[in-house]
């Protein structure tokens, strides 16, 4: 099916050169970006985009969509992470696939509806007994259809072996590889386009074991499939790893074969000028996560330093209860305003912002097929109306503003590989009536050890 997007009002690219186009036409075809401006053939459909503003897909490299459903609650509003994580265990151990379908569809839901296209969760809990939790992932994706990559992710360090969670919540080393090769084997799509990828990750330095970070980066460099965990997100992780390794915590993953353009590390924050320079040396990528990183007061992420030493970071929202919303758009606006405070003029632009959550998060998750609008690319993109009260002076650059200005209401158009997948702010692959219903039902059992 060819589609136009007719008389766009401005068009902004994020390509390598920055294009920003004004009153121009945009084609889709077979989930590609066909053609920027005049084409001669008769589209299939066509959208009045005259006075919209067109944007890429923002892709989100980190989240806990489980945790969707423990989100606000008033227990642990005040912790840092590791007294939360210990209180949340207790809640997370009852997660079943039903539990991680309505969750993952509530929070890809909101994701979208705030113009992204591609989402990457790192789900890590896998409950005694659990069914395939990956399965209900993709299953809640491919009815949105949104663009997803699903980590395989493990704990197998339990408290009685000197790690953080219980031991209803871990796994043996073998459980692990076994399941994480089914994964692969079963849902990697590594073709180009693709809209569903594995990707293998223990959780944390305090939750998996020396023989689980080491036999996983082997089994996904068999399979070419990418490495994810947390690090470096707060003192407390620094000082257990020294205690308990003789490391900080990239010198003790680095020795475990976890650096190279393959690994992206979430957080990133308390790296030291040695570190950031070994990260840029083995193009390691990292996904900057702020407001998570100000809720639990982690720490800033030192992105200036990164940026100036070329390493590709990707913007993401972290867990849902880290964080308590899942739109992309109020990151873009965090980020800029936290590293304004923190770092004055070295602060990164509003459009560098956005580039973060496009170009920078397609590089961390080795896509080269998204990121930006040009032809060839797929045809993940995002539009909002330019005609509103709210945005009166707000778009003489329309590439900042995110940052500068902020935006606050959901998209008029969504499309994800050329499919409208939002219209008008609603999430056209889901019944939202039905969807409360059944969350509703199935939170009064998840949340019945609170």
């Amino acid at each position: 099916m060819l589609t136009r997007l007719q008389q766009i009002h401005t068009l902004v690219t994020c390509d390598p050169f920055d294009h920003v186009f004004r009153n121009v036409d945009l084609w889709f075809e077979d989930g590609r970006i066909v053609r920027i401006g005049s084409f001669d053939r008769t589209p299939d459909r066509i959208f009045d985009c005259r006075n919209m503003i067109v944007y890429p897909g923002l892709i989100n490299v980190h989240h806990h969509l489980y945790q969707y459903f423990t989100r606000n609650l008033k227990k642990v509003q005040n912790y840092e992470l590791f007294d939360w994580l210990k209180a949340l265990y207790g809640v997370w151990k009852n997660l079943n696939a039903d539990t991680v379908l309505l969750s993952s569809t509530a929070g890809m839901a909101e994701l979208m509806r705030y113009g992204c296209t591609t989402c990457f969760d790192h789900h890590y809990v896998f409950p005694n007994g659990c069914t395939d939790l990956l399965g209900a992932q993709f299953e809640a994706a491919k009815h949105l259809g949104i663009r997803m990559h699903a980590s395989r992710g493990s704990m197998d360090l339990s408290e009685k072996d000197g790690g953080l969670p219980p031991d209803s919540v871990v796994q043996t080393v073998d459980e692990i590889l076994k399941d994480s090769e089914e994964s692969i084997c079963r849902y990697h799509d590594a073709s180009d386009l693709s809209i569903r990828q594995v990707v293998i990750a223990p959780c944390s330095p305090f939750s998996a074991s020396e023989t689980l970070y080491r036999e996983s980066a082997v089994l996904a460099r068999k399979y070419g499939v990418r490495l994810h965990t947390h690090l470096c997100e707060t003192k407390d992780e620094e000082t257990y790893t020294t205690s308990r390794f003789g490391n900080r915590p990239f010198a003790y993953l680095e020795s475990l074969g976890w650096t190279g353009p393959d690994v992206f590390y979430a957080h990133g924050i308390h790296f030291n000028d040695e570190e950031l320079d070994r990260i840029a040396e083995t193009q390691t990528k990292v996904a900057h996560c702020p407001c998570s990183n100000m809720k639990l007061s982690s720490g800033v992420m030192r992105l200036p330093d990164m940026l100036e030493r070329g390493i590709d970071v990707g913007l993401a929202v972290d867990g849902s209860a880290s964080n308590d919303g899942s739109n992309l758009m109020d990151e873009m606006r965090a980020a800029y305003l936290m590293h304004r405070l923190h770092w004055g003029d070295r602060a990164p632009s509003g459009y560098r912002i956005l580039k973060l959550a496009t170009v920078g998060s397609a590089k961390v998750l080795g896509r080269t097929d998204l990121g930006s609008i040009e032809e060839g690319k797929a045809a993940d993109v995002f539009a909002i109306r330019s005609d509103r009260s709210d945005l009166l002076c707000a778009i003489d650059d329309p590439t900042t503003l995110f940052g500068t200005v902020g935006y606050h209401k959901p998209c008029d158009l969504v499309f994800v590989n050329g499919n409208l997948t939002v219209k008008d702010g609603v999430v056209l692959g889901t019944d939202e009536p039905k969807l409360i219903e059944q969350s509703e039902r199935e939170l009064q059992r998840f949340l019945r050890n609170l």
